[in-house]
């Protein structure tokens, strides 16, 4: 039997027609520097989502266009990124430019994944379509309160530098301070070290928390040390930094920290992410590596739950969905998208090595605390 030829004709074009619909790529935007951790992480996710089969049938590309680490220029590109028509879209990297590219992605109703955004103005005004993966700033507190609490300390003493992310995690220690219970809480700036060293010998401190910068941090213990002065418990967020232990030698030893990303973190499937990411870059994963990988992972999770890319669909899935990736467990509030799962791991220094104390299920050592 044959077709007559207008026929055949018809169904071949209609086949080259799905087939070619069936091979476009699945296209992620972002909005990153050249040669960026970030980016890298970026690369390497992509690399390997494409090998094991893509998304939704699809491989995946990535179109990511270079801001030059200038904040001005990440507006316009993402909205380049959405005027392409890209099917998902992955936040910047750092609070000011994740600001102004929520923005746009809230202007065009599309769906965006804040992959290192930290900072409270990020998520103040509750966006409808931006979900944070970055632990914010006001949560660097809550290992150290646990722990602190925990031990029985009810006298803390909580700093913080004067610069808008040390203020925000000063801020949101003492909140969440209150929250655990009845405690004496004594509050400041770093300014006036020695009126604080009297302050807290005069109350009987038990936990001296603070945060700020390394040499804050040296600072404190050179200071402690020349006035005879030690707290029970010290915690400084900057002391899980190699550069502390060089600054102050062994008076290091017993500071507390944090690290809000450690490749030796024992979260699902972060052995093979910096087996991987090492394999590809020649360097173990940072922090800024580690974000940019979670904030994928977390996007293709929705996109493999919503069996979708309709934005309406992939928002209520990252509203409501959990999820594991190498930082922690993915879980926002749903009324303004702001992390509420993922938190930055708190440090001890143990015989002079920084080891993980908290959380519970991912510590290298046992934490030592003393409030007396």
């Amino acid at each position: 039997m044959s077709f007559p030829r207008f026929s055949y004709g018809l169904a071949l074009l209609c086949a080259i027609q799905l087939a070619a619909a069936q091979e476009k790529p699945l296209t992620v935007g972002a909005v990153v520097a050249e040669n960026a951790e970030y980016r890298k992480a970026l690369v390497l996710w992509q690399e390997e989502i494409s090998k094991s089969g893509g998304l939704l049938g699809r491989a995946v590309e990535l179109v990511l266009l270079d801001d030059g680490s200038q904040t001005s220029r990440t507006g316009s590109l993402y909205a380049q990124l959405v005027k392409r028509g890209t099917d998902l879209l992955i936040g910047p990297y750092g609070s000011a430019a994740t600001l102004v590219a929520a923005a746009e992605a809230e202007r065009a109703r599309r769906v965006m994944v804040n992959g290192s955004g930290p900072a409270r103005a990020v998520h103040r005004r509750s966006p409808r379509y931006l979900f944070q993966v970055a632990a914010p700033y006001s949560a660097y507190g809550s290992g150290i309160l646990e722990l602190a609490t925990g031990a029985g300390c009810a006298r803390l003493m909580i700093l913080g530098r004067e610069d808008g992310a040390s203020t925000e995690m000063a801020e949101g220690a003492q909140a969440l301070a209150r929250q655990a219970g009845p405690h004496e809480g004594y509050s400041g700036n770093q300014s006036s070290f020695a009126n604080l060293i009297e302050k807290a010998r005069g109350a009987g401190v038990q936990a001296w928390i603070a945060f700020g910068e390394v040499r804050d941090a040296a600072d404190m213990v050179i200071g402690f040390r020349r006035s005879g002065y030690a707290p029970p418990v010290f915690f400084a967020s900057a002391t899980s930094q190699s550069q502390f232990r060089t600054f102050v030698g062994r008076d290091a030893e017993g500071s507390l920290g944090i690290t809000r990303y450690d490749p030796r973190l024992g979260t699902p499937g972060n052995a093979a992410f910096v087996r991987a990411f090492t394999a590809r870059w020649s360097a173990a994963p940072d922090v800024a590596a580690a974000e940019g990988y979670a904030a994928a992972t977390v996007l293709a999770e929705a996109v493999r739950r919503a069996g979708s890319l309709e934005q309406e669909a992939l928002r209520a899935q990252l509203s409501t969905m959990e999820a594991d990736t190498v930082l922690g467990r993915y879980r926002v509030d749903p009324a303004n998208g702001a992390q509420a799962g993922i938190r930055p791991a708190v440090t001890q220094i143990v015989k002079g090595r920084v080891e993980i104390v908290w959380p519970p299920n991912l510590k290298t050592a046992e934490p030592n605390l003393r409030c007396d």
